[in-house]
């Protein structure tokens, strides 16, 4: 489920640059597209919660002994990721999205998995095997020729300044994240992430003047497509999937997020996929598959093996969730 879960949020995440060129096209603003995607997210998953009050507990773990210290720290954690990681991320994204072409943009910020891998290896929580790194590669030379395929760019060096920025933060969020992850359900931490990133983007709008919310229904629609399907969506699974496979997996999994942006900008947008295109979308669908048959293959035996070199916050897997 995992290596699954983290595709279908690439899959939502890599709508989103659609929803929003279209939300644009409407006359929305990025100072509006942001605050309504977070704010409207926040109050859904909120809803969610009151509804469904198990998934408040659904799939977290707590260390014996520091329950309530434990959950206290990771309840600010989330608030912060969403109040500083995301809002930047988010911000830098879009604006960056406002000054250049969306495939290098795409092709900038995608940067990101590399640098997950290469951050969460430093640091001990994981370690490069051949076959995560063969993975890698094959999913990084995909993602090139998928938006490498598309043709002239333009290049704007305050927008890729952006956009670099925007995967350092992105990859930040990611290793954070990582170490919550367990200790909070999903729908927990993915609202708390939401009311973080929009408490801090209206005290922006307050301090700004305010947002412009004077445009037509279609426009709404759109912000409500990214606030379901590329923000609640796309969070929690997200999230749940990270909790099954790490950071590094993870991240490798969500270069599939730019082959569904360029199939949909084929398919709603009228740009046609080149054959380089292709290949690269094969190449990540490839990296995908030898992730998955790599956990798949590997006797039950060895994976435990590997499970004991792994740090106690990533052993700490369910049972149900080991095969």
């Amino acid at each position: 489920m995992g290596p699954a879960l983290c595709l279908l949020s690439a899959a939502c995440f890599g709508a989103m640059a659609i929803f929003g060129k279209l939300a644009y096209d409407d006359g929305v603003s990025s100072g509006s597209l942001l605050l309504v995607r977070f704010a409207l997210a926040a109050v859904l998953l909120g809803v969610v919660l009151l509804v469904r009050p198990a998934l408040r507990r659904a799939g977290s773990e707590a260390a014996p002994g520091r329950s309530a210290v434990t959950r206290r720290r990771a309840l600010a954690t989330a608030v912060g990721l969403g109040a500083i990681g995301y809002a930047t991320q988010a911000g830098l994204f879009f604006s960056a999205l406002r000054l250049m072409d969306a495939s290098l943009l795409a092709l900038v910020l995608y940067t990101y998995p590399v640098l997950v891998t290469v951050a969460a290896v430093l640091l001990g929580r994981d370690r490069l095997t051949p076959a995560r790194g063969t993975a890698l590669v094959a999913a990084s030379a995909g993602t090139l020729l998928v938006l490498l395929g598309a043709g002239a760019v333009s290049f704007h060096p305050l927008g890729a300044l952006m956009a670099f920025g925007a995967a350092i933060t992105y990859t930040g969020y990611i290793l954070v994240a990582d170490t919550v992850v367990r200790r909070l359900a999903p729908v927990v931490l993915s609202a708390l992430v939401m009311t973080g990133a929009a408490g801090t983007l209206a005290v922006i709008a307050l301090s700004t003047g305010g947002i412009d919310l004077d445009f037509g229904r279609s426009g709404w629609f759109w912000l409500a497509c990214i606030a379901v399907v590329s923000t609640v969506v796309a969070m929690l699974t997200f999230f749940a999937g990270l909790r099954r496979t790490g950071p590094s997996t993870a991240a490798i999994l969500s270069t599939f997020e730019p082959v569904v942006t360029a199939t949909l900008a084929g398919l709603v947008l009228g740009e046609t996929l080149t054959t380089v295109q292709f290949v690269g979308a094969a190449l990540v669908l490839s990296s995908v598959g030898a992730l998955q048959l790599r956990r798949g293959t590997t006797p039950t035996r060895i994976r435990d093996q590997d499970r004991g070199h792994r740090p106690a916050a990533e052993r700490a897997e369910p049972a149900t969730l080991a095969s």
